[in-house]
């Protein structure tokens, strides 16, 4: 929730950015031989729609430092001896963290955990399917057929890796992973529907 406002930010210049392709591809086609040029010309266009490339990248930067930290409190901040170490001098023996999710889940059981992954990756799928980033995808032999590729190759090992990264880190970040993904999908469809509800109006 704390994330809430930046990632509204990121999604909307995001579908800012898809909306914008048509006329960044024609100022690439102008400038084509004018790198300099072309760049100026989109920076005048960024300025224009006040829009930023680089604020759909803020929420996952911004993350980052929570899953990490997430990672170093349940891999080894909450263990007997850390915390007995650690916590007070007047609770000698705090005991062990309970690992069992609402009461159902062990957190660091295989198969809990295999789920978990698989639908982190699943969600993750979702995600960039319903982001409208890969929804135009470039005729085969055009000039941008390449970047085709490697939208194709982002939308399926973007996934793969999620799937493998949430296996290997545990329960509590794969649930994390997972919530935090669905929160994202609920933040795409209101953007769309407030961009394009304008963009109709207009």
């Amino acid at each position: 929730l704390l994330l809430h406002p930046t990632a509204i930010k990121g999604l909307r210049s995001q579908k800012k950015m898809a909306i914008l392709q048509p006329k960044m591809k024609e100022i690439q086609e102008k400038f084509k031989a004018d790198k300099a040029q072309q760049s100026k010309a989109m920076m005048d266009l960024y300025r224009q729609e006040k829009i930023s490339p680089l604020s759909g990248c803020l929420p996952l930067l911004l993350q980052l430092p929570i899953i990490i930290a997430l990672y170093q409190v349940f891999s080894q901040g909450l263990t007997p001896d850390f915390l007995a170490a650690n916590l007070y001098s007047f609770t000698p023996n705090p005991g062990e963290m309970n690992q069992i999710f609402l009461g159902v889940f062990n957190l660091y059981n295989k198969t809990f955990v295999l789920a978990v992954a698989l639908l982190a990756g699943l969600a993750q799928f979702w995600q960039a399917k319903t982001s409208g980033f890969f929804g135009n995808a470039p005729t085969p032999g055009s000039k941008n057929d390449f970047a085709g590729l490697m939208q194709k190759q982002i939308l399926y090992v973007f996934p793969i890796i999620t799937l493998i990264f949430v296996y290997r880190l545990g329960g509590v970040i794969g649930i994390y992973w997972l919530f935090s993904t669905l929160f994202s999908v609920g933040e795409q469809y209101l953007v769309n529907r407030k961009i394009y509800g304008q963009k109709n109006q207009k």
